[in-house]
């Protein structure tokens, strides 16, 4: 029966009295709910009921001809457990009636009491709802904690994420402030060595010209060789000058298309004789190399003071590695001293040595920035470096890790233009004899510290020598490739960079007719002596009685054949 309301329960009824089914709907409908009453009678119809499980209520007798109620109430509770199962009957006893409600049964009414009933129904109908509702909150309390560990591993990760790119953030731009930082350093620094360097050279300009005065009106020759040693530190204020220049990336050059790899393939026996035996040289040159334009000297010092400076890295031999490639970079440089993007050739020199700490890698590129022992080192070789790139119009870049070693990439802008031969340098064949009427032995003095050059120079000269100084064997080799007119060299021993016996093996492969002698400070003269040196070409530290003017005369008359001959190459 239905008043026609949508969605009216359906209610289940298992009776097979027609006058007490006829009853129980008489008062369903004075008082129950809206509803659709499905009569069954037979144990078959109602397994086939309960199965469908698409009712709202089951109401039941409890005693049927062929059919008990307990064994409906299995069945229901087999197969919609969740539906709410009443009995109405009039023979109900009550140990039957706790027995029902023992095995499942929502409640019970007796046909003596059918004025209950509604609110019975009404009652179980509650009780099936908020069971339903509570099972549904339960059933999903269950998903969430079965999920919740995802949830919360999820979540995990998200924040972890965030405060990575929170702190990568935060650590790229600390990057970039203290590249910021170091450029603006690196600006200031050079701009202060470009005006020291500018005022000093035009002090030096002053000092030189009023020199070339004196030199014309003085006849006196005590005078004049005073004038000399004058003119003579006048140049090493300039050479000085020269590399504050470069740092300040304000130094002349003269860029050209160069080949790299012809540059650095004929430095080979340079740079073996100036870094040592015990160092082994690998080249790895890039075939169809790009030409780069770059002055051609400065990029041979600049390879030659990164090698030496690799060689100091590295405490007891090692591996050399230079290496030159085509590089095209893309991205903005991350630091002031890299290159911008363009398009490059490269040159890499790489030690196996100690590495650089982070704490001084920020400080290399700085003018006078050294580790090295005083004395040592002057600090303006990776400023120089720096400069010279930076005013090339490329970049430098190093890679290093402590106790693995350092990688020094320079990057030099790449140019279309086909690279010239080199033109051919001066021959010892068309120097002067020293035994020509008329001719003024030249002679070049090598020693890195100033006094005592200062004091050798001045004594040579005073022998009516024509003397040259430079301060690096680095120095003197340069000075002879440029003008192999000397007739003798005397060098120091003990040098950074190139020591004295560097000096001079490089000198009897490249100029062998160049007699050499070395001064020494060493009171033990053995490792001169192991290299084959004679003692008539040494001369110790302090120089008395004249014996640096007498052997370096001997040297002088017994002629070019004299030129000195390494027992072992270094």
């Amino acid at each position: 029966m239905t008043d026609g309301s949508p969605d009216p329960l359906r209610i289940l009824l298992l009776e097979d009295s027609d006058l007490d089914a006829e009853l129980l709907a008489a008062f369903l409908d004075d008082a129950g709910p809206r509803y659709v009453l499905d009569r069954v009678m037979t144990r078959e119809a109602f397994t086939a009921a309960v199965v469908e499980r698409r009712h709202d209520l089951i109401l039941a007798d409890y005693v049927l001809p062929t059919f008990d109620g307990l064994s409906a109430l299995a069945l229901a509770c087999a197969h919609c457990p969740e539906t709410p199962f009443v009995f109405v009957s009039g023979t109900l006893g009550e140990e039957v009636a706790v027995e029902a409600l023992k095995n499942g049964a929502t409640d019970y009414v007796t046909k003596q009491r059918l004025d209950r009933l509604p609110r019975v129904v009404v009652r179980a109908l509650s009780e099936a709802r908020a069971h339903a509702e509570r099972r549904a909150m339960e059933q999903a309390l269950r998903a969430m904690n079965d999920t919740l560990e995802a949830r919360v591993a999820e979540r995990t990760r998200e924040l972890f994420e965030a405060n990575a790119a929170l702190q990568a953030q935060i650590a790229e731009r600390e990057r970039v402030e203290e590249a910021l930082r170091q450029a603006q350093r690196l600006e200031a620094v050079g701009q202060l060595t470009s005006g020291v360097a500018h005022d000093f050279n035009n002090l030096l300009t002053v000092i030189a010209g009023n020199i070339e005065f004196l030199e014309r009106a003085v006849s006196d020759e005590k005078s004049r060789r005073r004038l000399d040693t004058m003119r003579g530190a006048t140049e090493r204020g300039a050479r000085l000058t020269a590399q504050l220049l470069a740092f300040s990336r304000r130094q002349r050059l003269e860029p050209v298309p160069v080949q790299l790899n012809r540059t650095v393939a004929s430095m080979r026996d340079l740079l073996q004789s100036s870094i040592g035996g015990a160092v082994r040289i690998e080249m790895t040159l890039q075939p169809d190399l790009w030409p780069a334009l770059v002055d051609a000297t400065q990029i041979e010092l600049i390879i030659l003071n990164l090698a030496i400076n690799a060689r100091d890295a590295m405490a007891v031999g090692g591996c050399l590695t230079i290496e030159t490639a085509n590089v095209r970079l893309a991205a903005p440089p991350a630091r002031p001293e890299e290159p911008p993007p363009g398009d490059y050739a490269m040159v890499a020199v790489s030690d196996t040595g100690t590495g650089i700490p982070p704490e001084i890698l920020t400080r290399v590129f700085e003018p006078f920035f050294t580790t090295k022992e005083v004395g040592k080192g002057s600090g303006l070789g990776l400023a120089q470096v720096y400069g010279f790139a930076k005013q090339s119009g490329g970049g430098i870049r190093i890679d290093t890790e402590v106790g693995e070693g350092t990688t020094v990439r320079v990057y030099l802008p790449r140019v279309a233009a086909e690279v010239p031969e080199r033109p051919a340098r001066p021959s010892e064949a068309e120097c002067p004899s020293a035994h020509e009427p008329g001719h003024r032995p030249v002679l070049l003095v090598v020693d890195d510290d100033g006094a005592v050059r200062e004091i050798t120079v001045t004594k040579l000269t005073e022998a009516d020598y024509e003397v040259r100084e430079v301060g690096s064997g680095l120095a003197a080799i340069h000075t002879l490739e440029h003008d192999p007119c000397f007739d003798l060299v005397i060098v120091d021993f003990a040098m950074p960079g190139m020591n004295g016996v560097d000096v001079a093996a490089e000198i009897g492969r490249r100029w062998p007719t160049i007699p050499v002698m070395f001064v020494t400070g060493y009171a033990d003269q053995s490792a001169l002596t192991r290299e084959g040196i004679g003692e008539d070409r040494i001369v110790q530290k302090p120089f008395l009685d004249g014996e640096l003017e007498r052997k370096a005369a001997a040297i002088l008359e017994a002629g070019p054949v004299a030129g000195l001959r390494l027992v072992s190459s270094r």
